[in-house]
């Protein structure tokens, strides 16, 4: 790197800050923090436990943001003083090293900048993701055992947990259905980039004759909603069944008919729980997937009515597929919404989509 790229990487890098300065309102954040101190220091704080620790949790990931950005001003000035030393006295090492830490510290600038974009009422919240096979059978099927795999070497790269709520098993391999709660910070709103129907091109390794076969898979991802969200549900719209749980490959997690299906009459939503061993707690976690379910179906609409006000013409079915993996005749996935793409399809698959989400959530805010 040379000297004229080095002085463009870390004006780049002042810019950014100065526009995080501006976005964050660190005044108001100190305030922010200084209060939830007093509020914890308080003796009755811990009277409702689970509300004291979601208060925890938030004040945390506020101090979190704000220490990080402390950290970066920190950072960017001793790589601006670094450079200053090699502009009076050059040393070829020195300018190495100064390379080096301008590469890594792109890396921590560019991974904090895309928190900063997940700034919705919900993107914090834990990611409530269904994905659903369309018509194809085995082959369809397939594709969503590996959308599936995918989720999960994601999820694990990022530290969150996964818990599997609803599993039903493909007939001779795949999934028919499945439906996952990604704990961690800010997993909705990655995830809410991979709403939508997931395109699959391939030589089908299930054709006798090596045929090469289209498949879809459509992905759902709704945010778990907090008991604060009101949102009213009559129990005579519900229809409410129980059976056996049983979980991935087919093996019994229960012998009692402790998984719940709840079917919302009015609107024809379905939702499903197995994960728990109790029924009631299968029966509250399908309730709580309801709740979101609803919210979102409401929020959709309105986005749907905003949207015709405008003039503007939505597309829907399968047709309208947010992403394409191209296993053959050449290797390739790209997402049609930003245009995104990779050449090389395995590291994707093993969950490497951070890239994808990038482009979404810049698109987005553009």
């Amino acid at each position: 790197m040379e000297t004229y790229e080095i002085n463009q990487k870390l004006s780049e890098f002042k810019v950014k800050i100065d526009n995080f300065r501006g976005s964050l309102d660190l005044e108001e954040l100190e305030e922010r923090l200084a209060e939830a101190d007093y509020q914890m220091s308080q003796p009755d704080f811990w009277n409702d436990s689970e509300k004291a620790q979601v208060f925890i949790d938030e004040n945390n990931n506020i101090k979190a943001k704000y220490e990080t950005f402390k950290e970066l001003e920190v950072q960017l000035d001793d790589l601006l003083t670094l450079n200053e030393m090699l502009q009076e006295e050059p040393d070829q090492d020195m300018q190495l090293e100064l390379v080096e830490q301008i590469q890594s510290f792109k890396q921590v600038i560019e991974a904090y900048e895309l928190e900063q974009l997940l700034s919705e009422p919900y993107d914090k919240n834990n990611a409530i993701l269904e994905l659903h096979p369309g018509a194809g059978g085995t082959e369809s099927q397939d594709w969503g055992s590996m959308l599936l795999r995918m989720y999960h070497r994601w999820a694990d790269q990022k530290g969150f947990k996964v818990e599997t709520l609803d599993y039903l098993a493909g007939d001779e391999a795949g999934i028919k259905s499945v439906t996952l709660l990604i704990k961690g910070y800010n997993a909705y709103g990655y995830l809410k980039s991979e709403k939508g129907v997931h395109r699959l091109v391939r030589i089908s390794p299930f054709d006798s004759n090596s045929r090469r076969h289209t498949s879809f898979c459509s992905v759902d991802v709704m945010p778990e909603l907090t008991d604060n969200i009101d949102i009213q549900i009559k129990s005579d719209d519900l229809k409410v069944d129980t059976y056996r749980a049983s979980g991935a490959g087919g093996q019994h997690v229960n012998k009692t008919e402790s998984a719940v299906r709840i079917t919302h009459v009015p609107s024809g939503v379905i939702v499903a729980s197995q994960a728990q061993r109790s029924q009631l707690k299968n029966r509250e976690q399908a309730m709580s997937m309801l709740k979101a379910k609803l919210y979102q179906l409401e929020i959709e609409k309105k986005e749907q009515e905003a949207a015709q006000l405008r003039g503007e013409q939505l597309e829907i079915g399968w047709g309208s597929q947010i992403r394409s993996y191209v296993f053959h005749p050449y290797s390739m996935v790209k997402d049609h919404r930003t245009n995104f793409e990779v050449g090389n399809t395995e590291p994707i698959m093993d969950g490497n989509i951070d890239g994808f989400i990038d482009a979404y959530l810049r698109w987005k805010n553009n």
